[in-house]
């Protein structure tokens, strides 16, 4: 009994802490135990058959479960199932012992953890899981080393032949278990992308020493993934380069033979890894058509004595062929390409699933380096996909990384920088869809695994669409009006020709309705149930709320409601009464059509006890002022209202100084004063404070300062003032300094103006001096310069001198 007491309460109080529009049951409309589960993840159903009354919805069995807990029904009668989630297969992940660490591991080694998940899901309720990742040591590696072997090619081959064993070596850093396998392709054996003629058929190179060329071919599987480091180099050492015409290669149609023949290349269930080699581009779909060929790629394997058989017969494979391909077969590529066609191969790193891009040297000397490099990137970075989902189910990751910190969205499918012995988890939600479509009732799976891996987790979706009370139908049960329906979660499903809730009225007097509906109207009134419900079997049926839990209309004709009353700071009723068929019944305290009005004072009342401060009338908790001067919550401001101390200058500077009013007017203005001299302004300093006491300093009609002390007395007394007959009175100006500084000014300016007309004047003096004496050595000649000298010596020369 406690314990059902306890299940109760905690219903209860689920509702009453979540009680926002996301917690609600939007309900109106259902008509059985399923569709209110779908309706959402908070609905529940009242199976009890006496929950409704006659004239009653259906739909109102269905609501939130503390509602209908609150409206009387059962707990054993109560359909409120919730999700679950169970792990069906949870192998541990596998830890080496330190012993076996460099010894080959035999046993089934496992990364992911759970295995297999079986969800049981609410509609839009979503079920959560952990998935645990961890990358153990000494995992094993296989590695398919695929190149390219047209003419461009030719001075890698002995690098690569020198892999097998280095790789051999480098890996065991890493792994004891190790294999390695080789392949290679050139192109379609068609043209244009090889010469048909017969000798370049047989010798593509044209040439003989140190020997010829191989004859094209499309693609060739070498050597199956082996333990064997020697083996590899002695078969790669068999190879020989061959040629084609076009620069693009077949590199797609052996990636995709390379992936999809596992049997012949020996592919197990561990770490794959394939080395693509090349130093030029590659073929798509629809290139091959150049050549003749239209018919699309199956991505299926048609290796024969391990050489392609339909390179000449199916289309290169897409880009996204390849890249799903290697997805569904968990194979994690390194392009090992040159320079010229790196930007060519980064552009596939979004395409492929698990892929890195490394430049390779002229002759692949740093292949080793690219491979080992390319492995520790493509390792240390872990990603979560899943296969297709089910039409409308929604599923979102949260990773926990090395940092600790969670990361959603996109950024919590990856955690990266992981190490060997490093573990992650991913929290995995997922939420099933209404169960409205008959795919969306059906139990369903779905795969989650990081790329690049083999192993997954196998999700088992169950959806909940049904109640369990749908199984205890009775047939023609005595509570469907004599068996005139059947019992089934509560509800009476109605034989043909019977109507109503508890299949009380014939369909015939339904069919009458217009005859009968007038006992459903409100006196003249035109609408049906006020417009607010339904008509049944001469009763109205009242429409629940949308937005509140219960009947929001109620009354012989729907005439009332809980949600029509007037509404203050957002409350109904102020939240200080309630709501009874559209008015305000208020808490004795308040007040008004929507209960926003105190009755008490208390909040009218000043500091000095009085109502509004004796100047205003207290309405509705709050004070109205009789003066508009007065401001506050108690009339006791008023900004343009004068002090005491002002309103009582002028009779203390008439009294005490007899400064402003004459002496009549002050005898007959100031009489209330009772005034007390003294002499120094220290002494009011030294008066203690008390109630009533203001302490006051006023400026006088001669610029000085008066200080006094105001005391209101008892009722009918004057008002006790004591002033300060001291003064203080602003000093008078230094004639003597102000007469100096200004001569003092007035000398300086006049030496400077003179020392400045000087200084202008003697600069000019000299300017004009030069330019005199330049004026002056400009006249001055001798007789070789004079211009109208001319020499009196003529000098004659006889032409014919010389011929003599």
């Amino acid at each position: 009994m406690i314990l059902l007491f306890a299940v109760v309460l905690l219903l209860c109080c689920r509702d009453d802490a979540t009680g926002t529009r996301d917690h609600e049951c939007q309900s109106q409309g259902v008509r059985s135990c399923g569709e209110c589960l779908a309706a959402g993840p908070h609905c529940a159903w009242c199976a009890e058959g006496s929950f409704l009354e006659v004239g009653q919805h259906i739909w109102e069995r269905c609501d939130t479960a503390g509602v209908l807990l609150r409206r009387g029904c059962p707990l054993d009668h109560l359909e409120d199932p919730r999700g679950s989630t169970v792990l069906l297969q949870n192998r541990k992940i596998t830890s080496h012992p330190p012993g076996r660490r460099r010894q080959r591991w035999h046993g089934q080694v496992t990364q992911l953890q759970p295995q297999t998940v079986r969800l049981r899901l609410r509609p839009g309720e979503p079920q959560s899981f952990e998935v645990k990742f961890k990358r153990v040591e000494d995992y094993p590696i296989d590695l398919y080393y695929l190149m390219d072997l047209s003419f461009s090619m030719e001075d890698d081959l002995p690098n690569v032949k020198k892999l097998g064993a280095d790789l051999m070596a480098e890996m065991r850093n890493t792994t004891s278990d190790f294999r390695i396998g080789f392949g290679a392709f050139v192109d379609k054996t068609v043209m244009p992308y090889i010469s048909m003629a017969r000798d370049m058929l047989r010798n593509p190179c044209k040439r003989t020493e140190p020997w010829p060329c191989a004859p094209p071919f499309t693609y060739r599987h070498v050597l199956s993934l082996t333990a064997d480091g020697s083996l590899f180099a002695e078969l790669v050492g068999g190879q020989r380069i061959s040629g084609n015409l076009d620069s693009p290669e077949g590199g797609l149609d052996a990636l995709m033979q390379a992936a999809v023949c596992e049997e012949q290349i020996g592919w197990r269930n561990v770490t794959r890894l394939l080395v693509f080699s090349t130093d030029a581009g590659f073929h798509f779909a629809g290139d091959g058509k150049l050549g003749g060929i239209v018919l699309p790629n199956d991505g299926k394997c048609h290796l024969q004595k391990n050489v392609y058989t339909r390179g000449n017969s199916q289309d290169y494979p897409s880009v996204a062929h390849v890249a799903e391909t290697l997805r569904q077969k968990n194979i994690q590529i390194i392009f090992a390409v040159t320079k010229e066609v790196t930007h060519l191969y980064e552009g596939l790193r979004s395409i492929f699933p698990k892929c890195a891009v490394g430049t390779l040297s002229n002759n692949s000397h740093n292949i080793l380096q690219i491979i080992v490099e390319a492995y520790n990137a493509l390792t240390s970075e872990v990603v979560m996909e899943n296969g297709k989902l089910p039409a409308g189910y929604h599923i979102s990751y949260t990773s926990r990384c090395k940092d600790g910190g969670p990361r959603r969205g996109e950024r919590g499918r990856r955690c990266s920088d992981i190490s060997v012995g490093d573990e992650v988890s991913f929290n995995v939600s997922i939420t099933a869809p209404p169960c409205a479509a008959a795919a969306s009732r059906r139990p369903s799976r779905v795969t989650i695994k990081p790329q690049g891996y083999g192993e997954e987790v196998e999700v088992l979706l169950s959806p909940i669409c049904e109640c369990s009370c749908q199984k205890d139908r009775v047939p023609h049960s005595d509570s469907c009006s004599h068996g005139n329906g059947t019992l089934e979660c509560g509800v009476c499903r109605c034989k043909e020709g019977r109507v109503g809730t508890f299949c009380e009225c014939d369909d015939e007097e339904e069919s009458g309705e217009a005859l009968d509906s007038h006992l459903c109207r409100r006196g003249n009134a035109s609408e049906v149930c006020s417009g607010r419900g339904e008509c049944v079997c001469g009763r109205c049926a009242c429409q629940k709320g949308v937005r509140k839990p219960g009947r929001a209309y109620y009354g012989q004709f729907c005439e009332c409601s809980d949600l029509s009353c007037d509404q203050h700071r957002g409350l109904l009723c102020g939240g200080r009464g309630r709501c009874v068929c559209g008015a305000c019944v208020c808490l004795p305290a308040f007040g008004g059509r929507a209960c926003e009005c105190p009755l008490g004072l208390e909040s009218c009342l000043s500091r000095d006890g009085q109502i509004c401060g004796g100047r205003g009338d207290c309405r509705c908790g709050a004070c109205i002022c009789h003066d508009n001067r007065f401001q506050g919550p108690t009339c006791e401001l008023c900004p343009s209202c004068p002090g005491v101390c002002t309103s009582h200058r002028e009779c203390i500077l008439c009294r005490a100084f007899a400064l402003g009013l004459s002496l009549k007017e002050c005898e007959v203005k100031c009489s209330h004063l009772n005034l007390t001299s003294v002499r120094q302004t220290g002494v009011l300093a030294t008066v203690p404070n008390s109630p009533g006491l203001q302490r006051c300093m006023e400026m006088d009609t001669e610029g000085c300062r008066v200080h006094f002390l105001l005391k209101a007395g008892e009722k009918g007394e004057p008002i006790r003032a004591h002033v300060a007959l001291e003064r203080e009175c602003p000093a008078g100006p230094n004639v003597i300094l102000i007469t100096a500084a200004l001569s003092g000014c007035v000398v300086t300016l006049g030496v400077a103006s003179l020392l400045l007309w000087k200084l202008l004047t003697s600069i000019h003096d000299r300017r004009e001096f030069a330019r005199f004496q330049s004026e002056l050595e400009q006249r001055r000649w001798n007789r070789r310069d004079n211009p109208i000298y001319k020499s009196a010596v003529t000098t004659v020369v006889n032409p014919k001198y010389k011929e003599q």
